[in-house]
């Protein structure tokens, strides 16, 4: 009889130390930080409120394309080839005629306006000489659209500004019994193939 009064007591004071730990349960401790714990982010403050944020790299989606037919793939393959092609010298131009703008921006006097003009000018007619005398009547025409795409401006408008009306005459007749257009410019809507592939090709990241 003693000796199960005695269990009941042990039995009563164990449940009673559980019930009193769960009670008053250990404070957590947190781990130790380390140098990489923390993240800065930036904030917008939104009525009192700040709000973080993360920026996100763009994610561009490209449809997989469907061809009618193998004469319609070969088709916009030529014109892709085509349009890498030449989209190097379109580039080109952009850059050295923003160049020039910027260099006359802070050149007043006239004969180094000349001078700069010129050596634009040389550079550009050193290209057609080395490379772009090779293109295609199709690459050369793509071409033109493509300078207009990059500069804002046709070929014609830049020989014309840079070395005067009559120059501009003389080089679009010489254009013109080749096929080409030094007034071609070039609409995105129109021209949504050429618009993909550039685009597609990793150019502007």
């Amino acid at each position: 009889m003693k000796f199960y009064s005695l269990f009941i007591l042990l039995f009563v004071i164990i449940i009673g130390a559980k019930v009193n730990a769960q009670d008053n349960p250990a404070p957590y401790k947190f781990p130790p930080h380390g140098k990489n714990d923390t993240i800065k982010v930036a904030s917008t403050n939104d009525m009192g409120e700040m709000i973080p944020w993360i920026p996100l790299n763009e994610v561009v989606i490209y449809g997989v394309r469907i061809f009618k037919s193998p004469a319609d793939r070969a088709a916009y393959n030529r014109l892709r080839y085509n349009v890498l092609k030449v989209m190097p010298y379109a580039l080109f131009a952009k850059r050295r005629y923003e160049q020039l703008e910027r260099d006359l921006a802070v050149t007043t006097n006239k004969k180094d306006h000349k001078k700069l003009i010129k050596q634009c000018d040389a550079e550009i007619k050193q290209m057609f000489k080395t490379e772009i005398k090779e293109l295609t009547i199709t690459q050369g025409q793509i071409l033109t659209k493509l300078i207009d795409r990059e500069v804002g401006r046709t070929t014609y408008e830049i020989v014309k500004e840079t070395q005067g009306g009559v120059r501009a005459f003389l080089y679009q007749s010489v254009a013109r019994v080749v096929g080409h257009n030094l007034k071609s410019t070039y609409n995105p809507e129109e021209e949504r193939d050429i618009e993909s592939i550039i685009t597609s090709s990793g150019y502007y990241q």
